[in-house]
């Protein structure tokens, strides 16, 4: 089992894949404070290592598979969603009296899940323009619920804060 060095912590975490779930521990160095942003940082990692995973592949043939590791080193261009476990203490990443935003609601297809939850756009476009203007490699999804589309009696999961990959999910305005 691996054993964390004097700088690292673990935070629960929940990776999204085109057609997989992992939840575990992240191992990240102590001087990250807010996992919930971490892969916006110039530190993001080529690999994630999560502690205690535990895998759930879909087959959309097949009933899921479930596995589990001691550790899995996880490659993060292959990730399209990330968020920390709830409950999560980490502030959200915008200034709530920042002028000219508004909170949109969409429903996300991430892979086989569904996130329901809020965009922070500009008042003076319209989503599309926000999206295309956006270009950064992760943006966030607020007030999120989850939800996956082939299992039903997965369990709706809620969480503060989301980081999407814009390129590889799409967006349905509500």
């Amino acid at each position: 089992m691996y054993i964390l060095k004097p700088d690292e912590k673990t935070t629960p975490v929940m990776l999204y894949t085109q057609d997989a779930l992992v939840s575990g521990e992240a191992v990240t160095r102590q001087s990250i404070s807010r996992v919930s942003i971490w892969l916006r940082s110039d530190g993001a990692p080529k690999y994630i290592h999560v502690l205690k995973p535990h895998v759930v592949v879909f087959g959309r043939e097949t009933a899921p598979i479930s596995l589990t590791y001691s550790e899995i080193y996880f490659p993060t261009p292959q990730l399209i969603a990330f968020h920390t476990m709830p409950p999560t203490d980490e502030p959200l990443d915008y200034d709530v009296t920042e002028t000219n935003r508004m909170m949109q609601d969409v429903n996300v297809l991430v892979g086989t899940f569904m996130m329901k939850g809020k965009l922070r756009v500009s008042t003076q476009t319209e989503v599309v323009q926000s999206l295309e203007v956006a270009g950064s490699a992760w943006m966030s999804l607020y007030d999120v619920e989850v939800a996956n589309l082939y299992v039903s009696q997965m369990p709706v999961l809620q969480t503060p804060m989301v980081l999407l990959n814009p390129a590889r999910v799409a967006f349905a305005v509500e």
